[in-house]
């Protein structure tokens, strides 16, 4: 009986530590000519869906003290700004070829995607 519970329990954290790492998608938001992005914690929303040839502006709004989160670079589309704390920071960018784009904070610890089709 011992060794049952321990398989059951082994079995129960395998599926719940590749339902944590790997089952969480994140649907990405789609952006019209503007979306706002609110910098706490992390990025809301972190994954983006823009079109191609389509200027859009990305609103960057934080609200988190952190200073890892003081800047946000865009390393594709060569932007690297500043976050002051509650305001709001708008770049303009225009996708000119399809893919994924990341995007993060000064230190690389936030990070999200710009999903180009």
């Amino acid at each position: 009986m011992d060794k049952f519970i321990v398989i059951i329990t082994g079995l129960i954290g395998v599926i719940f530590t590749y339902w944590f790492f790997f089952g969480k998608k994140e649907e990405a938001v789609e952006a019209k000519d503007e979306i706002d992005i609110t910098v706490d914690g992390g990025y809301n929303p972190s994954n983006i869906a823009l079109k191609q040839n389509q200027a859009t502006t990305l609103n960057f709004i934080r609200k988190d003290q952190n200073s890892c989160l003081e800047e946000v670079i865009l390393p594709e589309f060569k932007i690297k700004k500043y976050l002051p704390l509650n305001e709001k920071v708008s770049v303009v960018i225009t996708p000119k070829s399809t893919g994924t784009f990341p995007f993060s904070c000064g230190m690389s610890m936030f990070h999200g995607k710009i999903i180009v089709k």
